[in-house]
C-alpha cells in the first residue's frame, strides 16, 4: 500500500452570517485554515467530520462547500463530509447529498446508509471511506442507530484493496479528563464490535476541538482539533475553556507506522485569544 494523505478538518461551525453562536468569525477561521493547508503537498482527500453549520443552516453548509470544495478542486481531490451535533440533516443533504463529493463537486458515493441517516461509502484509489451519522437532534452526545451498525458490518465483510477508514463526528473513546467527556458517542461498543478484526485502518472523528488519539478494540482512533476554536486542556477538566486558533490534522496511511498524524496550525495572529471559559457541567 503506497502512502495516502488526508487533510482532516472538523468543527468549522459556520453560519448564515459567518459568525458562530459565541461571536467567533467562523468564516475567517476556515479561510485561514485553508490558506495554510495550501502549502501541504500530495493530498489525496479532504475529510470534514461534522459541526459544519453551527446554526444547522443551508447557508452555513453552502459556505463550507464553497470554501472546502474550491480547495479540493484546486488539488483535484475528493471532499467528504459527516454530520455533527450542530448540523441538521435536511440542510446537510441539500448541500452535500451523500456527503461524498468528487473534485468536480459531483456525488461519488457507491452506497448509502439506512434511510434517514446521512451515512455513505465511496472508494478512493482502493481506500474505502465510510461516513456514519451520529447526530441526535437537540443533543450534544452522539449515537449510532442499530441499522447503521448492521449496514457497516455488512460493508466490512468484504475487504477493500487498501483497507477502510470510518469517519464520524463523536469520538468512540473515553476522554475522562476532557470537559466534554459526557458528550461523546453513547454506544462505542457497538462500533467496536463492527470494526474489530476487519480491514479498518483508522476511525477519524472530531467534536471535542482538540487533537487526541486512542484505540477502539485495537483500531486506531484519531480526533481532529477544531477549526472555529480550540479547547484549552491546560486547566481543570471541570472547566470548558475555548481559545482562538484554527487547527486541522494530516493523517497518513500506507507506511509501516501508519496511521501517522500531525497537527496543522493555521497562521493566525489572534491564536490563543480567550473566547469563553465556563463550568463544563453547564454544557
Amino acid at each position: 500500500m503506497t502512502n495516502l494523505r488526508i487533510l482532516h478538518l472538523s468543527d468549522p461551525h459556520l453560519t448564515a452570517t459567518g459568525y458562530d453562536e459565541d461571536g467567533v468569525d467562523a468564516a475567517r477561521a476556515l479561510d485561514l485554515m485553508m490558506a495554510t493547508a495550501r502549502d501541504v503537498d500530495d493530498l489525496d482527500l479532504v475529510l470534514t467530520t461534522g459541526d459544519i453549520a453551527d446554526d444547522g443552516s443551508v447557508e452555513g453548509c453552502r459556505r463550507a462547500r464553497d470554501v472546502i470544495g474550491a480547495f479540493a478542486a484546486e488539488r483535484h481531490v475528493p471532499h467528504i463530509y459527516t454530520t455533527g451535533n450542530h448540523d441538521r440533516r435536511p440542510a446537510f443533504i441539500e448541500i452535500f447529498g451523500s456527503g461524498h463529493l468528487g473534485a468536480d463537486g459531483n456525488d461519488v458515493a457507491t452506497g448509502r446508509g439506512p434511510a434517514g441517516a446521512c451515512a455513505a461509502v465511496s472508494e478512493i484509489a482502493g481506500l474505502r471511506v465510510v461516513t456514519l451519522d451520529t447526530l441526535v437532534p437537540g443533543s450534544g452526545h452522539g449515537l449510532i442507530e442499530p441499522d447503521q451498525v448492521e449496514w457497516l458490518r455488512d460493508l466490512l465483510k468484504t475487504h477493500a484493496p487498501r483497507g477502510t477508514i470510518v469517519a464520524l463526528h463523536h469520538p468512540p473513546i473515553a476522554l475522562e479528563r476532557h470537559p466534554l467527556s459526557r458528550l461523546l458517542l453513547r454506544n462505542p461498543a457497538a462500533l467496536a464490535d463492527a470494526v474489530a478484526a476487519r480491514d479498518v485502518r483508522a476511525v477519524l472523528c472530531g467534536h471535542v476541538h482538540h487533537d487526541m488519539s486512542g484505540s477502539l478494540r485495537g483500531v486506531p482512533v484519531h480526533v481532529a482539533p477544531g477549526i472555529v476554536t480550540r479547547i484549552d486542556l491546560a486547566g481543570r477538566a471541570t472547566q470548558l475553556t475555548a481559545v482562538l486558533g484554527p487547527r486541522a490534522s494530516i493523517v497518513e496511511l500506507g507506511t509501516e507506522s501508519a496511521p501517522m498524524t500531525y497537527t496543522l496550525t493555521a497562521r493566525d495572529p489572534w491564536a490563543g485569544k480567550l473566547v469563553y471559559s465556563v463550568d463544563a457541567a453547564t454544557i
